[in-house]
């Protein structure tokens, strides 16, 4: 069975074009976050951005009914690639189970953007849907 996981559980407005997650039995399917503050605004730090996606990306998976520690695969896209040491460092912190990755360095639409997150995780609990 296919569940859809919404913005409103996050405390988000609905986005018009994407989803939050998508579940399919056992499996969460996450939509890009970046890492923007409360406010809004963005960081010009790449530490920032990366903690603040990486909890973003967190607080996705916890309402999915996973974790971090369940991710399989990420897809990291970063602005800058000599940013890469940097965004690794933070990464590590919080990715301990060392789940496969790809990094493809990329053009964003919003330049203040310097990375974007999603990934392929295994619930652990059913969504709080």
């Amino acid at each position: 069975m296919v569940e859809k996981l919404s913005w409103d559980l996050l405390g988000k407005k609905e986005h018009p074009v994407l989803s939050a997650a998508y579940m399919h039995n056992d499996l969460v399917f996450t939509s890009g976050r970046v890492g923007v503050e409360a406010d809004g605004s963005y960081s010009t730090c790449v530490l920032r951005q990366t903690e603040l996606a990486i909890k973003e990306l967190e607080k996705v998976l916890e309402a999915a009914g996973s974790s971090l520690d369940c991710v399989l695969k990420v897809l990291l896209f970063i602005k800058n690639p000599e940013d890469r040491e940097k965004i690794n460092t933070i990464y590590a912190k919080y990715m301990k189970t060392k789940p496969a990755r790809s990094c493809v360095s990329v053009t964003f639409p919003d330049a203040r953007v310097l990375l974007e997150l999603e990934c392929v995780a295994v619930r652990k609990s059913k969504a709080k849907l």
